[in-house]
């Protein structure tokens, strides 16, 4: 019977030869993720169910990313429970301080996760490691804490909508156009309990830091995973971070597909989602005179290295507006490191930027970085709900680092070539 990756991959995980969509199945998780929002309560599970032991020392992973360095004494509080279970349980992959970086891209960096692998986390944007060809998804803390006593999880096999992307990206397009215009086409809910397949010539010819920034924001369309198959490039990343040897799975040609959308992606200018939905998008072209208060650069889904070197050739000799607060946050102090080798600090430090530790902060409205009232922000996040980053009378947009990094030297909403 022809499957999908995902079919195949969930088939793997099930002990099963074949699965299709609908289908209830017990299968086995090679990484379960928690951070310090969600780990506490799925400890709180853990203690409940009254076990002794995680599954796997070394498959459960746990991030302290988003609240810190702690902000307050709930969050601190948060914190030190997680890290008395790591403690505790002998947890290797326990990441905080100045190991940790936001989990989305510190796991990829180490080599944690890999192609055909099962990774459930409990934050939504665990899909982002689709972009190696695993199946990875975001649960509830509940089930999370059930996943670290059995390394099991119940799911239901999501039919797959394929998305074919050909041509050639006009300049100043990157990936995170790509998915914004995607979710544009699909709306919030389109891909509701599907698996959003990303495939064509354009997508083959992506930087996997591009690649993880599609797979990031497969959940804001409403998919259960997104994933990309495996290829070159995904193999020479994983290559370059881990001694294992991945599990490559390949959908077959006569494999059958809720849908099949082609995009010409030579079609689409760089994108912007206006408040308050990822889907309400608009080509810059489009967006008229809109003024900003901050603008951010970071986040799970824009905070790799070339991100960074993205905005900083934008920011090359440049300040950002008077009225602008301009954020950099690097995804890991990997990238942090890199980016202070190369002068790419050095340049958001000459644009009047603050630069802040490796972790979430101002993407879900944490600190380094609330909006007040009344203001608006330009965002490389993946979020624009109301109050997502601050007060629920403020407005997010969001748009890859290119055109945040020149909108923040513009005071309002524009892309380079105004520059």
């Amino acid at each position: 019977m022809p499957m999908t990756i995902t079919e195949k991959i969930l088939a793997y995980h099930a002990g099963k030869e074949t699965v299709s969509p609908g289908d209830l199945i017990e299968v086995k998780v090679d990484v379960a993720l928690a951070n310090d929002i969600t780990a506490p309560l799925a400890i709180k599970v853990f203690k409940e169910i009254g076990a002794k032991k995680v599954f796997d020392t070394e498959k459960v992973v746990l991030v302290a990313d988003h609240f810190v360095p702690n902000k307050d004494i709930p969050s601190a509080q948060q914190t030190k429970y997680m890290r008395d279970f790591a403690r505790e349980q002998r947890i290797k992959n326990y990441y905080e301080g100045g190991e940790a970086g936001i989990e989305h891209i510190l796991l990829p960096e180490k080599g944690i996760v890999l192609p055909g692998q099962l990774i459930i986390g409990a934050d939504s944007h665990t899909c982002t490691y689709g972009a190696l060809g695993a199946f990875a998804t975001g649960v509830g803390s509940t089930d999370l804490g059930a996943v670290m006593v059995t390394g099991d999880i119940w799911l239901k096999v999501p039919p797959t909508i394929k998305i074919d992307y050909e041509g050639t990206l006009l300049p100043g397009v990157q990936g995170k156009d790509l998915i914004l215009y995607t979710i544009g086409l699909l709306g919030v809910d389109g891909a509701l309990y599907s698996a959003l397949e990303f495939s064509g010539d354009a997508i083959r010819n992506l930087p996997m830091y591009q690649r993880f920034t599609m797979a990031n924001m497969a959940i804001e369309a409403g998919a259960k995973n997104g994933i990309i198959e495996p290829d070159e490039t995904i193999l020479a990343f994983v290559a370059e971070r881990s001694a294992s040897k991945p599990m490559v799975f390949k959908s077959d040609d006569d494999a059958v597909y809720d849908k099949i959308i082609k995009i010409d992606v030579g079609e689409i200018e760089p994108q912007v989602a206006f408040p308050h939905l990822p889907s309400n998008v608009r080509p810059i072209s489009g967006v008229g005179d809109i003024p900003i208060d901050q603008a951010f650069i970071g986040s799970c889904t824009n905070g790799w290295l070339e991100d960074l070197r993205n905005a900083a050739q934008i920011l090359k000799g440049r300040k950002a507006a008077r009225d602008v607060r301009l954020i950099v946050i690097p995804g890991s102090p990997w990238v942090y490191r890199k980016a202070i080798e190369e002068g790419i600090i050095e340049t958001f430090l000459d644009a009047g930027a603050v630069i802040g530790p490796p972790c979430c902060g101002p993407c879900l409205g944490g600190h380094m970085g609330i909006i007040a009232k009344d203001e608006r922000a330009i965002s490389t996040t993946n979020r624009n709900f109301v109050g997502r980053m601050g007060h629920p009378e403020s407005e997010v947009y969001l748009s890859s680092p290119i055109i945040a990094a020149s909108s923040a030297v513009l005071g309002r909403i524009g892309g380079p070539e105004e520059l």
